[in-house]
């Protein structure tokens, strides 16, 4: 039986009204506003004097312009810096007014990284775009189906056949109405900008802002549409404090202005396939910023714009980045290092190539929305009222109060976001939605283990191929024993679980095995007769890992 189709009406239909088009409405004046603010900020909280910490700055620009560079870093970088340090270099020690030229440079420096920063939203653009993606999209789905041009005009399928928007959607639509929605999805393609600003099109959400990668922007296609639908950009290469002030302030004001905002908290595409486990807590932290000074600047603290989180589990059956990122993944050294991003998508040509092979291929993705969370990570209800784990309501405001005033607290709010961190990652944990794909690649790899007990995870990936050989029917069984154990914990309301996982073991497995690696050029697994033959290794342990975290791996 087919999959009932749900269309949702748009919640705010007057797109005037929309928080994003006033923002861009009067872009300049917040720039100013994220300058001033993120410049006062800094001076307050810098560990060093001013001049020390712009000297760093520009050590760490001038290193990044010649390690990593790239396409749409400004033309004129090098000569900035150049200047900025001839400049501060001018400043005499004995002058006067010294501290003020350095105050000088350094707002002058927040200022154009808030410019770079600053997303570009237009309304009219936005809507091509979005009718772009919908009808390219759908025409992709059943180029698979129709060939030739007739594919173009073919509506077997739309791209909600393929694209599965799932769980708590009525709820996140609520909460749009009440307060300020904060969405934050696990990631691990390149495309899951675009699908989940498709997501939020389809779930009749007005336009979202979001933090999306520098990088992606060197490709001209890709910034148009990212301009288009609401992103402002991220340099994950920039890590002196002068750029994360600005980048956090943008984030937390365009939040107190009412702009609903989606952000990666993983910070990149999860180079391993495990769902992440640990989050850069730097955006996130920016949520509960917002709802501090919501309550503080309120005429009446009783009657604030709540801020809500909502986090949202991507599922593909195949990531087609999986050979490099997990190549980039078994190189590290397990400690964060500076790493080069993966080019698969260097050009608008290689993107389009992408695209086409991955919408052609049958296999399903599912976006799992999740129930929204107060800023501490409690659930809340339709209306926006927080309740702990009890069952008991909950004043958020309580937790910025001291002497019943609303104060700023740096260690306390430090804890709250190490909270909603854990927070997020447990349900990122509940809402992963299992896939035949995830369990074969499970069960395969921890057989491959179990087999070869005295040899670590590297040994076992340079396994010979007489050594890569599965027996079906011992495979069968463990898969089962697996899956019932997935379907008690889906019971318990602590993972999800695709409907084609429900189907007999046989049929679940061949489904498994159909569309696990269903793009890469040499698939991690195939059944040949009466053997599960493994062909990559390291494909196969990216996709296992999906389902790390869930201690099902003494059940094998």
């Amino acid at each position: 039986m087919g999959r009932k189709k749900v269309r949702y009406s748009e919640i705010v239909p007057d797109k005037s009204e929309w928080p994003i088009v006033k923002l861009s409405r009067n872009r300049k004046t917040f720039i100013e506003e994220v300058t001033n603010e993120a410049y006062d900020h800094f001076l307050s909280n810098k560990r060093g004097t001013i001049r020390e910490e712009i000297e760093m700055t520009i050590h760490r620009e001038k290193l990044r312009m010649k390690a990593n560079p790239w396409k749409v870093d400004p033309p004129d970088e090098k000569v900035y810096w150049k200047n900025v340090q001839a400049r501060l270099l001018d400043i005499n020690p004995d002058d006067k007014d010294r501290d003020q030229q350095e105050k000088e440079i350094l707002k002058e420096i927040i200022l154009r990284y808030s410019e770079e920063i600053s997303g570009n939203f237009k309304k009219s653009a936005y809507r091509f775009a979005q009718s772009f993606v919908t009808f390219g999209f759908a025409r992709l789905l059943n180029a698979a189906r129709v060939k030739g041009l007739l594919s173009l005009f073919s509506r077997q399928l739309d791209i909600d056949d393929k694209l599965h928007v799932i769980g708590e959607t009525e709820h996140i639509r609520n909460l749009a109405k009440k307060g300020t929605v904060v969405m934050v999805p696990t990631h691990f393609s390149n495309l899951d900008s675009i699908l989940i600003g498709w997501a939020i099109h389809y779930l009749g959400l007005p336009p979202f802002i979001y933090g999306a990668g520098l990088n992606l922007f060197n490709i001209k296609i890709l910034a148009y549409f990212m301009n288009s639908l609401g992103a402002y950009k991220v340099d994950r290469r920039k890590k002196n404090p002068i750029y994360l002030e600005t980048l956090k302030t943008y984030s937390r004001n365009a939040m107190k202005r009412g702009c609903h905002s989606l952000f990666f908290p993983g910070g990149t595409r999860s180079r391993s396939g495990e769902i992440e486990s640990s989050l850069k807590v730097g955006l996130l932290s920016t949520a509960i910023e917002a709802q501090r000074e919501l309550y503080l600047n309120a005429d009446d603290p009783d009657n604030v714009r709540k801020v809500f989180i909502v986090p949202v589990v991507i599922n593909y059956h195949f990531t087609l980045e999986a050979p490099s990122l997990i190549k980039e993944h078994l190189k590290r050294t397990g400690r964060e290092r500076y790493y080069v991003e993966a080019d698969e998508f260097s050009t608008s040509y290689k993107l389009s190539t992408f695209m086409f092979k991955f919408f052609t291929k049958g296999s399903d993705i599912s976006v799992n929305v999740g129930k929204g969370m107060d800023i501490l990570g409690n659930y809340v209800d339709d209306e926006g009222n927080s309740f702990d784990k009890n069952g008991n309501p909950i004043n958020v405001k309580d937790y910025f109060l001291r002497d019943k005033k609303i104060t700023f607290d740096a260690q306390r709010e430090n804890e709250y976001v190490r909270v909603l961190a854990k927070r997020v990652v447990e349900e990122y944990h509940k809402y992963n939605r299992v896939f035949a794909s995830h369990l074969v690649a499970y069960t395969a790899f921890k057989m491959l283990e179990r087999q070869n007990p005295k040899l670590d995870l590297y040994h076992v990936l340079r396994l010979p191929d007489e050594d890569l050989e599965l027996d079906y029917e011992e495979f069968k069984a463990k898969y089962k024993k697996l899956r019932t154990r997935i379907e008690k914990l889906h019971k318990k309301g602590l993972v999800d679980m695709a409907d084609h996982m429900k189907e007999r073991a046989t049929d679940s497995i061949a489904h498994g095995l159909a569309n696990v690696g269903l793009y890469h050029d040499q698939r991690p697994l195939i059944k040949k007769k009466d053997k599960i033959i493994v062909q990559d290794t390291n494909t196969l342990y990216y996709y296992h890992n999906r389902m790390n975290g869930y201690g099902l791996e003494k059940y094998i």
